[in-house]
């Protein structure tokens, strides 16, 4: 009888200490907030209504980006009464790249929504994107319609997106929106630093990734001006950057090397000339601004042709650490 009671006690223990079945998470959404205040609220409002249609077992990762308002408090109050939520609060502002890889690091769910309260979209038709990603796709970028925006911004973004259309051959019209979905697996092949996260479905596109858009809405309010000059450069730089990654990453003399061909060609065509005027006593050449052109072009021709070459060395030496290819499917 004793036997049988400390039996259906151990049983009883058993059950008790039996770790409970931990639900996979399928979808992980980042928010990068900064200086927001007010707005937490409606943002996470929107989010959990259109989520709440998916049936989806998800979680959401806000990531404060270094806001000195009272977006942290409100975050706080939001997490408290959501046990979905997880926040994330950089020392300070250190961009949207840093915000999403930090919330990526922290993500659980095998597809990516990213977006940033930049942009002020409707955060309700975040799954829209989701669905996409349903439908076979690994990267949804959000293009937003109708733009509420200033007529600057638009058009600094329209011209910024028709030049990388016509560098990168994509169809995409708005790769700098901040609003994205991904597969986990894409996110995890494709390294993010600095502000190559505008250049995302760039470079899944040339990884052989299925890459579409979908419409989200853009919301009234306050948006920052690109009228600084800064901005300009730092957006011609980033197309310099993603010319240059997309077609010369694992062949940089390719790229190097041909300019500079081209200047140490020229340069040394104006010296030879000059060289042969003086020799055979046309006249001085001593002062002559194309004597300074021709040495400066040669120099500089000659530079760029052994950072091409070291640049090749580099990607020699760790050539067996780069995959410019993916595999979809192994059938044995």
């Amino acid at each position: 009888m004793q036997v049988e009671t400390e039996k259906k006690a151990a049983q009883k223990d058993g059950v008790a200490k039996r770790p409970r079945t931990k639900v996979k998470l399928q979808a992980s959404i980042i928010v990068a907030v900064h200086n927001i205040g007010d707005e937490v609220g409606s943002v996470y409002g929107a989010l959990i209504s259109g989520l709440g249609k998916t049936k989806k077992n998800y979680e959401i990762i806000f990531v404060d980006d270094g806001s000195t308002d009272s977006s942290w408090g409100e975050l706080k109050e939001v997490a408290e009464k959501d046990k979905r939520v997880k926040l994330i609060r950089m020392r300070a502002s250190f961009g949207e790249a840093a915000a999403f890889d930090a919330g990526f690091k922290q993500a659980g769910g095998d597809k990516i929504v990213f977006f940033t309260t930049r942009v002020r979209i409707n955060a309700s038709q975040v799954p829209a994107l989701m669905a996409k990603l349903d439908d076979g796709y690994d990267l949804v970028m959000g293009l937003r319609h109708p733009r509420r925006d200033s007529e600057l911004n638009q058009f600094v973004s329209r011209a910024f997106n028709t030049i990388i259309r016509w560098i990168s051959k994509s169809a995409l019209q708005d790769t700098n929106s901040g609003v994205f979905a991904a597969s986990k697996q894409l996110l995890q092949e494709i390294p993010l630093y600095g502000n190559l996260n505008i250049f995302l479905p760039i470079l899944a596109e040339r990884k052989g990734y299925k890459v579409t858009d979908e419409k989200i809405e853009q919301l009234t309010g306050e948006f920052r001006q690109s009228r600084y000059f800064t901005e300009y450069i730092q957006r011609t730089l980033d197309i310099v950057s993603v010319f240059f990654l997309t077609n010369y990453s694992k062949k940089p003399l390719h790229f190097l090397g041909f300019l500079g061909l081209v200047f140490a060609l020229v340069g040394a065509g104006m010296s030879a000339y000059l060289f042969f005027y003086r020799l055979f006593e046309f006249g001085p050449i001593a002062g002559r601004p194309l004597l300074l052109l021709g040495a400066l072009l040669l120099v500089i021709g000659i530079q760029m042709i052994s950072i091409g070459l070291i640049g090749e060395m580099i990607i020699f030496t760790h050539a067996k650490d780069i995959n410019e290819y993916t595999i979809e499917e192994v059938l044995e």
